[in-house]
């Protein structure tokens, strides 16, 4: 494992262990390493890729969760061996295929609108205050002619909050991981070239909250597949050439 340009591939990016997750995990995927085989130590790692070993520790722990390297007391980690992974693993590098978009969309939608339902069936009144605290952040974003993002992440994790069901709570933190924050920051560079967009999105986010507020799992589902459906539609809009 020479530790050549490895470092210009990691740069800067709102989780470094996220990228470094994938990184190993792509080499392990194209035979780099094989199974059996010893990955290198934490520190040949952190100088390899120019990160600190609790970033690598980090990373390494969750390949060791995807059932991808295990750990033998004393001797290090080294690759599982063949066979099928131990948990659900899902891995998006390339956003250019309308099939993909759509399968990846269908998954969010699944999870999404039932997180939506529940939520409008278990909200308190605590949950409803954070709803409407984000939806004001957002639109003070808007205001200062930003795109929102990061409240946008927060308003969805609120909803994810209030079904009260920690299985939400981790698979959604999974996908956030993966996909939606892709999507959304895709969402917000398609928004700076399209007057009202995010007034849009944000009368999307509204229709969601009145719908939760109103204990309305119909209508809140609903809600949160249309918003869904408008998302893949703007994201397509943003990889159009």
């Amino acid at each position: 494992m020479a530790p050549n340009n490895h470092q210009s591939l990691i740069g800067r990016g709102p989780s470094l262990a996220d990228v470094l997750t994938q990184k190993l995990s792509d080499e392990i995927a194209s035979g780099q390493f094989k199974p059996g085989e010893k990955l290198p130590t934490e520190q040949q790692i952190a100088e390899t890729y120019g990160v600190s070993r609790p970033i690598v520790r980090e990373a390494i722990g969750r390949l060791k969760h995807d059932g991808v390297v295990v750990s033998r007391q004393g001797a290090g980690a080294f690759v599982a061996e063949s066979g099928s992974p131990a948990v659900f693993r899902l891995q998006v590098s390339d956003f250019t295929d309308r099939d993909e978009i759509r399968g990846i969309v269908e998954l969010l939608m699944a999870v999404e609108s039932s997180a939506t339902e529940l939520a409008a069936l278990r909200r308190t009144d605590e949950d409803l205050a954070s709803l409407q605290g984000q939806l004001d952040a957002m639109q003070a974003a808007i205001d200062r002619g930003e795109p929102g993002v990061d409240e946008d992440v927060s308003f969805h994790r609120a909803i994810v909050e209030a079904t009260k069901n920690p299985f939400f709570r981790d698979l959604s933190d999974f996908l956030d991981r993966r996909v939606r924050t892709f999507i959304r920051t895709a969402r917000s560079n398609t928004a700076r070239g399209q007057a009202g967009l995010t007034a849009l999105v944000q009368n999307e986010h509204q229709a969601i909250f009145e719908a939760i507020r109103a204990g309305d799992a119909g209508r809140a589902r609903s809600a949160a597949e249309e918003h869904l459906r408008n998302a893949a539609d703007r994201l397509a809009l943003y990889l159009r050439p």
